[in-house]
């Protein structure tokens, strides 16, 4: 990061290298879109550099990255709630229909394992339906910290917030995907 506050343009294609993926991941997360998560990922790019200066030498980056992304996803998410005429299904995207066709391709191809293969996929699709579910003060927080392995320090740092604050969240959504998922208890 000391070299691309200095204006290195390869270390900034270098961190773009090693952090893009776990930053699209992050806000695909959030705004669950595959195609928007893109966008906002490159956008993170163009933030920290844009703000290079801004950052503190000695901070840890992960964190300050992470912010700006999940900063941009909450930014999104408004400005679609104020543009409704879009439907959700349209926004979201297939990704749901496209795991259950991979889920019945799974479970046609081979008897137990199959059987075995289709109730983790829909075990799976289940708890990222649920999370997905989750208010976005609450989704951030458990993406972060479940997903990301971020501790309840780092999650504070990149969404602004206390400590006791992440905890907090992360409490109330353990509760709400204990409710939601207790089928598959």
């Amino acid at each position: 990061m000391r070299r691309v506050q200095a204006g290195d343009e390869a270390a900034l294609a270098a961190l773009m290298a090693e952090w893009e993926l776990p930053v699209k991941a992050l806000i695909a997360r959030i705004v669950l879109n595959a195609r928007e998560a893109d966008e906002l990922a490159q956008e993170t790019f163009v933030r920290v550099w844009q703000q290079r200066e801004k950052f503190r030498a000695g901070a840890e980056f992960r964190p300050w990255l992470f912010a700006i992304a999940v900063n941009l996803a909450r930014n999104r998410l408004r400005w679609w709630r104020r543009r409704p005429e879009v439907a959700l299904e349209e926004w979201t995207g297939n990704a749901a229909s496209e795991s259950g066709d991979r889920s019945a391709e799974i479970g046609r191809r081979g008897g137990m394992m199959g059987a075995e293969a289709l109730e983790r996929a829909e075990r799976a699709g289940a708890v990222r339906d649920a999370i997905a579910a989750l208010p976005v003060e609450l989704r951030e927080a458990v993406v972060l910290f479940e997903y990301e392995q971020m501790s309840h320090a780092e999650i504070a740092l990149a969404l602004g917030t206390t400590p006791k604050a992440v905890e907090t969240r992360l409490y109330r959504a353990r509760e709400k995907l204990r409710k939601t998922l207790a089928k598959w208890a």
